[in-house]
């Protein structure tokens, strides 16, 4: 028994001793490498016991200086008044006539064209290629002559971001900046391009105290700044110029279209560099209005979300300037710029910058990157800026569209007049195939009806005014619902929701926007024997018997199950106390 303990107790020690040499060597390799660490590269040692770096306790060796000649610096002090101050100078960007080619004058007052590529050597006196770390991004800017040219190398190590990392892993995580020490930077010391820079002393000392991005809205990240701020197009960038003395040091990456963490609607999208920095290249053109940074393409196209994604997240961004605002439109759609010309004309005065196509370096006092945009085709008045909502919203789209009637007229204030109703129809999928029955009905209860299709052919100015005409208006979901922004105020929205558990979704597009607009809404959920998937399944079918079961494969799954291959024959007598309701909530 005890030549058994006595074997355990060698085996135990045995294993220890294990255990005690292996420690020894990892100690021992940490060791060594810290003191190569140590002996080498002693800047590498940046943190402090919690992990954090402080920006007062970043080493002067990894911020970027700024070496600007003296004799330079002087005659710069010694320029008279007038030099500095080039009175007067339109911010309009002016449509390049060779880009203008074969256009019509509407879209060359709409969108500003590339400006000129291919201009004399000799009539350009210096000229800097400003490159990142993708190696494919390069943008020209003008120089000076020699003796007011400054350039900086940037150092080959990594520059520190001081904003601490977000929930969102994918779009809001800052990336440390990779810079080629060849390289080289026109240092922001004189621009002399004919602009107004009586402002640019004050810019100069102007900090933003707030980091430059807010990435926490779980629908759109949005990136917001004032101060010196250079947009240059062509390098996908918006640089924030610190003023002298400021340790902020952040970059960002953001792709300015609402409809965060949707990757293959943002892969289309094109990714801009939001970033704080003391080198930049020179100003070509001022602007004395702010900047407003956006993405068209996405999901343009269906009228639904031609006004989720751009359209009132726009309104809601924009409105506040009151035409006073410069819009930079990335992954540009003419004709999708053409389609709402009179919204654009509406929110600014100013021509489309199309921001894949400029050259430009652009110099704003104030610029904001994204959209701010919150539920599904709704404002949210607690967040947005001044209180916006969606009954502003819809005031803005009868007066942009010039739409006689704001407000429902009760029923008898005009004499033999009947109650209008506007019925959507649909030509692929969630068609009504009794139309015929439905408009009967509806006439024999005592409404004018009116039947139209909206698609993406529709004119929305035509649209609009047969919309604004009715006082109810209804439809199976779809994006046709849409419509409902050029209803007068008190109007009323019947949705007609479709067999597959899609009642909450269909609340969320367009019950609660349409409620917040000021509108009357009703909801009314077809049963099984309205569908026509009847025609493609059997009764005793799962489709029937749980659909909201079909829910746990995905949106996509839903939507080609019960929205693409799905139409409604809407039962008259169920649907008829609907339509009564709506009758008389017009005459009280």
């Amino acid at each position: 028994m005890k030549a058994v303990e006595r074997a355990k107790l060698v085996r135990s020690l045995r294993q220890e001793s294990r255990r005690l040499r292996l420690l020894v060597l990892v100690i021992g390799f940490f060791l060594v490498t810290l003191t190569f660490v140590v002996v080498t590269k002693p800047d590498a040692l940046l943190f402090n016991l919690n992990g954090k770096l402080s920006v007062d306790q970043a080493p002067r060796s990894l911020l970027i200086r700024q070496r600007v000649d003296a004799a330079a610096a002087a005659a710069a002090s010694r320029r008279s008044p007038d030099t500095l101050a080039a009175a007067g100078e339109d911010p309009m960007v002016e449509v390049n006539a060779n880009a203008g080619e074969g256009a019509s004058e509407d879209e060359k007052r709409l969108l500003t064209s590339e400006p000129e590529q291919g201009k004399k050597a000799e009539e350009a006196t210096a000229s800097e290629l400003l490159g990142g770390e993708d190696g494919g991004r390069k943008g020209m800017h003008k120089g000076h002559q020699a003796d007011q040219e400054h350039k900086v190398t940037l150092p080959t190590v990594s520059n520190y971001t001081i904003h601490e990392a977000t929930d969102d892993s994918a779009n809001g995580k800052q990336e440390d900046r990779k810079t080629d020490a060849g390289i080289k930077l026109v240092m922001d010391v004189d621009q002399n391009n004919g602009g107004d820079r009586s402002h640019q002393p004050a810019l100069d000392n102007m900090e933003w105290d707030k980091p430059l991005c807010d990435f926490s809205n779980f629908r759109a990240n949005v990136c917001e700044m004032r101060g010196n701020i250079r947009i240059h197009p062509s390098g996908s960038s918006v640089m924030y110029m610190e003023p002298a003395g400021s340790m902020k040091d952040e970059q960002w990456k953001i792709k300015p279209y609402p409809r965060k963490g949707d990757e293959l609607c943002l892969s289309h999208i094109t990714e801009v560099t939001v970033q704080s920095s003391k080198v930049a290249p020179e100003c070509t053109k001022y602007h004395d209005v702010p900047a407003v940074i956006f993405a068209l393409t996405g999901y343009t196209g269906n009228l639904f979300h031609d006004f989720t994604d751009v359209l009132v997240p726009l309104f809601t961004t924009a409105s506040e300037f009151n035409g006073e605002v410069q819009f930079l439109i990335t992954d540009m759609a003419i004709w999708w710029t053409r389609k709402y010309a009179v919204v654009f004309e509406k929110l600014t005065k100013y021509p489309l910058i199309d921001f894949n196509k400029d050259n430009e370096v652009h110099c704003f006092k104030h610029a904001i990157v994204g959209l701010h945009a919150y539920m599904e085709f709704t404002i949210d008045p607690l967040k947005a800026p001044h209180n916006y909502s969606m009954v502003d919203f819809n005031r803005f789209m009868r007066r942009t569209y010039s739409l006689p009637r704001d407000e429902v007229t009760a029923l008898g204030e005009v004499p033999k007049t009947k109650p209008r109703l506007l019925i959507i129809s649909r030509q692929r999928t969630r068609m009504f195939l009794n139309l015929k029955e439905i408009v009967a009905m509806a006439e024999e209860i005592g409404y004018e009806v009116v039947v139209e299709e909206a698609n993406v052919n529709s004119n929305v100015a035509h649209f609009a005014k047969v919309v604004n005409s009715v006082d109810v208006m209804m439809g199976v979901h779809g994006a046709g619902l849409t419509n409902c922004v050029f209803l007068p105020h008190s109007a009323i929205l019947i949705q007609i929701v479709p067999w597959g558990a899609l009642d909450g979704i269909c609340r969320v597009d367009f019950g609660y926007p349409a409620e917040q607009m000021g509108l009357r809404y009703k909801h009314y959920s077809i049963g099984v024997h309205e569908s026509s998937l009847t025609d493609q399944y059997p009764l005793d079918h799962k489709i029937f018997k749980n659909p909201l079961a079909f829910h746990k494969n995905g949106f996509e799954f839903v939507r080609q199950t019960f929205m693409d291959t799905q139409n409604v024959r809407l039962d008259c007598n169920r649907f008829r106390p609907i339509l009564l309701e709506a009758l008389d909530q017009l005459n009280q």
